[in-house]
C-alpha cells in the first residue's frame, strides 16, 4: 500500500524500509517470494518502542485514512496526534501495553545505572527520574495518550537530526586517536626503524590517494554510472524518472536514506577496498554519510529526510546536476586540525592520569586488605595455640585430681580399662605337702614275685 510522504516521514524515522541491491540482468525474472528482512536500526535507544508503536497505529483504518491527507508539518507539529482519540479500543489497549513495557524497561535501566554507581536506590523517585526521557510522558505511566505520540514523533525527529552530527564527531575522535597511536608508536622506535616506518606509512597514504576520479553524488555522471554498471542499461538512454522508479526498491514513491546510500557504492569502491591495508572501512562509511548528506541538502527541499519523485526531477534541472564540482574525498582534507588533536591528546593524558590514580588507590586498598588478612591469619594461629595449651593444662590438672580426661570442649573422655594381670594365689603348706606327695612315684605292688 502506498502512503503519503507525511506518514513516510514517520516510517523513515523508524527506518522502517530496508534497501536491498537490485539485480538488473535483463530478461524475464521469476517472481520470488518476498522474505521479510530485519529493519535497519535507527540508533535511538528507544528504537524498538518507536517501531512497535508505528506498527500498531498502521492497523487502525481511521488513523491510516487521516494519514493519507496529512502533510509533513501536521506530523512534526503534533496535530496528527489528536486523531489518536478516535482509534479502536484494541489499538489503544495495545498502545497502553507498549507504554507500560517501555516504562518498565526504563526503570530497569535506571536501577542498573544507580546500582553500578553504588548509589542507594531505596528511596528512588521513578517519576522524577523518568523525566529525563523525552519520548514519553512521565506523569502518566500507564496509558498511551495523544501527548505520548506527539512527544515520540518530536523527540525522534530531533534526535535523528542530531544523529548525523554525533556520528561526524565520533569519526573525528576516531581519526585523532588513530593519529595519536601512530605518533606514540613511532616515538618508541629508534631513529633508523622510525625512518623506515615513516616511509612505509607515507607510501600507504600515497597509494590510497591514487584512485580514479570520484563523481559528485547525485550528479548526472554519478547516476549514469549506476544506470550502466548496476542496472545494466545503456548510459545514452538515461532517464531520471525511470532511474527513480528502479531504485525505489520498496515502491513507496520516495527514496529514503538507505536507498540513497545504496547509490554511492560504486563511487566508494573506487577509493576503498577491504583487502588493502591502506584503506580504512570506517573512513568509507563516513564518506558514504557525507555523500548522502550532500544529496539531501541539494534535493530534499522540504527537509523531511525523504526524496520524492518531484524533488528528484527538479534536482535534475539544476546547473550543478550537469556540471558539478569534483567530489573531495576525505583524504584531501583531514577531519581535524592540529589544535583539535592537541586538545584531544591533553584529554587522553588527563584520563590516563586519572586511571593511574584510581589504579594506585586500588593497589593501596589491596595491599591494606592483604596486610589485614595476614594479621587475621596470625591472630587465628595464636588463638589456636592458646586453645591447645589450655586443653593440655586442663588434661594435666584432671590427671592430677584423678578425674577422667576431658576433650577440647570440656567433655569427659572415657577410655576402656586394660585387663588386669592374673594373680596366682599362694597355697598353704599342707596343700603343698599333699601336692608333693601326689607327685612322688607310686610304690610297686606287694604281691609281685621276687627275682630269682
Amino acid at each position: 500500500m502506498n502512503l503519503n510522504p507525511g506518514w513516510l516521514l514517520l516510517l523513515s524515522i523508524a527506518a522502517g524500509v530496508w534497501s536491498v541491491p537490485i539485480d538488473r540482468n535483463g530478461g524475464h525474472q521469476e517472481v520470488k517470494e518476498e522474505v521479510p528482512e530485519e529493519n535497519a536500526d535507527t540508533g535511538l535507544y528507544y528504537d524498538r518502542y518507536l517501531r512497535e508503536v508505528i506498527e500498531v497505529l498502521e492497523t487502525d483504518p481511521h488513523f491510516r485514512e487521516k494519514l493519507q491527507t496529512a502533510n509533513t508539518e501536521d506530523i512534526k507539529n503534533g496535530r496528527l496526534s489528536k486523531e489518536l482519540d478516535l482509534v479502536g479500543h484494541h489499538v489503544r489497549t495495545r498502545l497502553d501495553e507498549l507504554k507500560r513495557q517501555e516504562v518498565s524497561r526504563l526503570r530497569m535501566l535506571l536501577k542498573a545505572k544507580l546500582d553500578s554507581t553504588n548509589t542507594q536506590s531505596l528511596q528512588m523517585d521513578h517519576a522524577s527520574l523518568l523525566k529525563q526521557f523525552e519520548h514519553l510522558d512521565p506523569h502518566n505511566q500507564n496509558t498511551f495518550e495523544a501527548k505520548d505520540l506527539e512527544l515520540l514523533i518530536s523527540t525522534a525527529t530531533k534526535d535523528l537530526e542530531n544523529y548525523d552530527a554525533e556520528r561526524h564527531e565520533e569519526f573525528k575522535r576516531y581519526e585523532m586517536l588513530k593519529e595519536h597511536e601512530r605518533r606514540e608508536y613511532l616515538k618508541g622506535l629508534d631513529l633508523e626503524k622510525r625512518e623506515k616506518e615513516e616511509k612505509r606509512l607515507q607510501d600507504l597514504q600515497d597509494k590510497h590517494r591514487q584512485h580514479p576520479k570520484v563523481n559528485s553524488p547525485g550528479s548526472v555522471a554519478q547516476l549514469r554510472e549506476v544506470w550502466q554498471e548496476t542496472d545494466g542499461l545503456d548510459p545514452q538512454e538515461f532517464n531520471p524518472k525511470t532511474f527513480f522508479k528502479l531504485h525505489d526498491t520498496n515502491e513507496d514513491g520516495v527514496l529514503d536514506e538507505q536507498e540513497l546510500e545504496a547509490l554511492f557504492t560504486k563511487e566508494l569502491e573506487k577509493v576503498y577496498d577491504p583487502k588493502n591495508e591502506e584503506d580504512d572501512m570506517m573512513e568509507m562509511e563516513e564518506e558514504r554519510l557525507r555523500m548522502r548528506e550532500h544529496v539531501m541538502k541539494n534535493v530534499d527541499t522540504n527537509k523531511d529526510r525523504l526524496v520524492t519523485l518531484e524533488e528528484f526531477l527538479k534536482s535534475t534541472e539544476k546547473r550543478d546536476f550537469h556540471n558539478p564540482r569534483e567530489w573531495e574525498t576525505l583524504d584531501t582534507k583531514p577531519a581535524y586540525t592540529e589544535e583539535e588533536l592537541q586538545r584531544f591528546e591533553t584529554e587522553l593524558r588527563d584520563k590516563e592520569e586519572d586511571l593511574k590514580r584510581r589504579a594506585e588507590t586500588l593497589r593501596q586498598e589491596q595491599d591494606l586488605l592483604n596486610e589485614r588478612g595476614k594479621a587475621l591469619e596470625a591472630q587465628k594461629k595464636e588463638y589456636q595455640q592458646a586453645v591447645l595449651e589450655m586443653s593440655q593444662r586442663q588434661k594435666e590438672q584432671q590427671a592430677a585430681d584423678g578425674q577422667p580426661p576431658a576433650g577440647p570442649n570440656g567433655e569427659l573422655q572415657f577410655q576402656p580399662q586394660a585387663p588386669k594381670p592374673e594373680v596366682k594365689e599362694e597355697k598353704a603348706p599342707a596343700e603343698q605337702e599333699v601336692q608333693v606327695q601326689n607327685n612322688l612315684p607310686a610304690e610297686p605292688p606287694q604281691n609281685l614275685p621276687l627275682e630269682t
